[in-house]
């Protein structure tokens, strides 16, 4: 047997479906419902619409009053890093000083992973992800990337599956140390015996495709090894130069090129060429933590780019698990309108995930629900800073409230 629970008197709802009956038309993509209602039944939505045209309440098992505050998907969160040890505190506190970011501090990170038991590194994702799901996450992607060992790739993998479907091989993080004067060696083990033991435990296959880690060659014997293995590709693109890592994202038929932060105008062209298909994920975090310039989300959007905001939580370059602040990041300094904002931390990310379930309030998704202490969406950005999280929801289960 299903529960069933009618949550009502919710003063506005973002549903991303702006073909819902009653959404309003000025609202756009975000198919905003005033004073509505949703239903749901086990772990999907069933209903949603007016809370004047709700089903009886004493046709479900439950039922909670929104008392007139504002309702959203829940947080869609595709790219993450969670499966690590140890800490870079003092490579922060440096940084912070004027020393600037390299992925060399990568390495770091990797010795105490793969000192750390599969315990440790399970209570470590586990811990953040309870901390995303308070701040409003419920979907998120996350990679390996910290082991670069065939044994520590393919155990963080089987770690990250105990906590999400959404897994992504990066064994293309950077350059092995014990391959350091041999990357043609270290390529070969990626797209070899490592990609051979990270396969069954992944969805997608990434690369770091940057200067100092991964170059346009290498890149794209990685990702059409992992696409030959079942992988469908992400892409680390132009974060730290131009390059040519969102090209080729597209050219693969990438799902998403992320960071996006140095692009030309035949980037922005080849996004916008495909049509959706290669979602531009930023991640304002990464940018905030290490001093560095924002991506321009506003060039994107105007050329109809599908766009996403994530967090990218690292211990490195963007130790945050906090979409409610990349909203408000990517507000302040990336020239994003608040709904453009939270339209791609929930819809974008799971196009980004090619996900159709989540993301979006509407009947047959699944009931993934935001509540938030405030009168509307846009209290996101308006208030940065602030644990707005009322309730949340998890495959219509209620999992967190304040």
């Amino acid at each position: 047997m299903t529960a069933s629970t009618l949550i009502t008197h919710i003063g506005s709802l973002v549903t991303n479906d702006p073909n819902l009956p009653g959404a309003d038309p000025a609202s756009g993509p975000l198919g905003l419902l005033r004073d509505a209602a949703v239903v749901v039944d086990g772990d999907r939505v069933a209903w949603v619409g007016p809370a004047a045209g709700a089903p009886a309440a004493d046709g479900v098992d439950d039922v909670f009053d929104a008392e007139g505050r504002a309702m959203l998907p829940g947080f869609v969160d595709s790219h993450s890093h969670l499966v690590f040890a140890g800490d870079r505190t003092a490579e922060f506190a440096a940084r912070m000083s004027g020393r600037p970011y390299t992925a060399g501090g990568i390495r770091t990170t990797v010795a105490a992973t793969r000192a750390a038991s599969d315990a440790e590194l399970s209570a470590t994702v586990g811990r953040f992800l309870a901390e995303a799901l308070r701040q409003g996450t419920t979907t998120v992607e996350t990679k390996s990337g910290y082991g670069l060992t065939t044994h520590d790739e393919a155990r963080a993998l089987r770690v990250a599956r105990e906590h999400t479907d959404e897994t992504t091989y990066l064994g293309a993080h950077i350059v092995a140390p014990e391959f350091a004067d041999d990357p043609a060696g270290y390529v070969a083990l990626v797209t070899g015996e490592m990609l051979d033991a990270c396969a069954p435990h992944a969805r997608w296959v990434d690369v770091f495709c940057e200067r100092g880690a991964f170059d346009g060659d290498q890149a794209r014997a990685i990702l059409t090894a992992g696409q030959a293995r079942g992988l469908t590709p992400r892409v680390h693109a132009n974060q730290l130069t131009h390059g040519p890592g969102v090209q080729l994202a597209v050219e693969l038929g990438a799902a998403s090129a992320d960071h996006c932060t140095h692009l030309t105008g035949q980037d922005v062209d080849a996004l916008a060429g495909s049509d959706g298909a290669t979602v531009a994920t930023l991640l304002p975090g990464a940018e905030f933590s290490t001093r560095a310039v924002y991506p321009d989300a506003r060039r994107l959007l105007d050329a109809g780019v599908t766009v996403a905001l994530s967090t990218d939580c690292n211990p490195g370059s963007s130790f945050t698990s906090s979409m409610p602040f990349c909203v408000a990041v990517a507000v302040r300094d990336m020239g994003m309108t608040p709904d453009e904002a939270v339209h791609a931390a929930t819809y974008g990310g799971a196009r980004a995930l090619r996900r159709t379930d989540v993301g979006v309030v509407s009947p047959g998704a699944r009931a993934d629900l935001l509540l938030l202490d405030a009168p509307s969406h846009v209290h996101l950005a308006y208030r940065p800073g602030v644990p707005l999280t009322s309730a949340v929801w998890r495959a219509g289960q209620l999992a967190h409230r304040a």
